[in-house]
């Protein structure tokens, strides 16, 4: 898993400037290139981009995944346990609410993580989680 190629992942927003405050700001993700209807962002390594739309519903539903509801569509990266902690940190620093807090799911079962869920200032669902054993990434 060390050799993992960067994904590229393009989302709908509303604000450009919104997105660009909490993907490079409260997020911490480097920009690269932008238009007045895009943003390009260096999400660990990866390549997001932000595309203005007009305001849509993010959140298509929920499912239920060890006692919470987790929304659905949601994209985010799975970090080393130190970084998914900071990050967890950061957000809180910056008053991000939660819909599921940070917290450990699936605690002694095969595939056990630290997850946590939020939402973008245009409603698109992130999930950051960490495994301290990355081998238990695609745990059965």
């Amino acid at each position: 898993m060390t050799n993992i190629a960067p994904f590229h992942f393009a989302f709908p927003v509303d604000d450009l400037d919104a997105a660009r405050h909490f993907y490079g700001s409260v997020l911490g993700c480097p920009e690269g290139r932008s238009d007045a209807e895009w943003i390009d962002f260096n999400l660990y390594g990866h390549q997001i981009v932000a595309h203005r739309v007009d305001r849509r519903e993010a959140v298509a539903g929920h499912n239920p995944v060890d006692g919470h509801a987790v929304p659905v569509p949601h994209f985010g990266v799975v970090l080393p346990p130190a970084e998914w902690q900071a990050l967890a940190d950061r957000l809180v620093a910056h008053g991000v609410a939660f819909v599921i807090e940070p917290q450990t799911r699936f605690a002694g079962q095969p595939g056990e993580q630290s997850t946590m869920f939020f939402l973008d200032p245009a409603g698109n669902a992130l999930e950051f989680k960490a495994f301290v054993d990355m081998g238990q990434l695609f745990a059965s």
